[in-house]
């Protein structure tokens, strides 16, 4: 008996144009396992559960977990659909962040503890990928085209767990669209040319409504920040950037 995983993976790789020969001698399962696959694919016994669809919806067990999700996802993630009618997520997280990564399938699991995750490398970047049905509901922002292209609007039941877990949502925003850099310039001191660094943390995306929910998110936290051009969010005060350092601090 192959897991959900197992299935959802190989049906991923004919779903990308691959023969079921192809797939077949990659991950060593039969055609004729596969093929019926495609008709069906058996469910993970307590995982076609969902908080959403309940008769009586209610909130993730994990709100501060779902929060950072939802910050990566509206940053580096897309949800899309298999032809079983299972759909997955995936967040884009470079190489360079380990941490990130770690942290990233950390918060898939703890939002969908019954389904599965794994990481598939790509060139620069590992996906991130967790595999479920109900991905659309937790994500109702899911919708063909590209994000900044269409209205990116929260459901009152979301703007219920990121009033409780704004850092969570913030962390989740500059975790994938974001960065902590240091600046520096210069100044004539006593007739001297010297060289100041200071931090600064950046938000870049073109989406007008995940800006919004950027700032006023950073707005209710106290932090102060500008808008240095049309698409990229700063902050540089010294007391705001103590705040996100003690509260998001950099990639790792």
């Amino acid at each position: 008996m192959y897991d959900l995983e197992t299935r959802t993976r190989a049906l991923a790789l004919v779903d990308q144009g691959r023969s079921l020969n192809s797939v077949s001698r990659q991950i060593g399962i039969s055609r004729a396992a596969i093929r019926a696959w495609q008709v069906r694919i058996q469910p993970l016994s307590r995982g076609d559960t969902c908080v959403r669809c309940a008769p009586e919806p209610g909130l993730p067990e994990d709100p501060a977990a779902y929060a950072y999700l939802l910050g990566l996802y509206l940053g580096d993630g897309c949800v899309s659909r298999l032809k079983t009618g299972v759909y997955f997520l995936r967040i884009a997280c470079a190489d360079v962040w380990p941490g990130l990564i770690d942290a990233c399938a950390a918060a898939v699991r703890a939002v969908r503890p019954d389904n599965s995750v794994c990481r598939v490398q790509r060139q620069g970047c590992v996906m991130v990928t967790g595999y479920s049905k109900h991905w659309p509901c937790l994500f109702p922002q899911h919708g063909p085209g590209k994000k900044h292209e269409r209205p990116i609007v929260l459901e009152p039941w979301q703007l219920e767990i990121v009033g409780a877990n704004p850092w969570e949502l913030a962390r989740g925003l500059v975790h994938s669209d974001g960065c902590r850099i240091t600046n520096w310039t210069t100044r004539d001191v006593g007739g001297v040319r010297k060289r100041y660094e200071y931090p600064r943390y950046f938000f870049t995306n073109k989406s007008d409504d995940i800006r919004k929910l950027y700032t006023d998110t950073l707005d209710r936290l106290g932090v102060e920040w500008k808008r240095s051009n049309a698409w990229n969010i700063s902050v540089a005060k010294r007391a705001s950037v103590a705040l996100m350092d003690t509260h998001i601090g950099p990639k790792y």
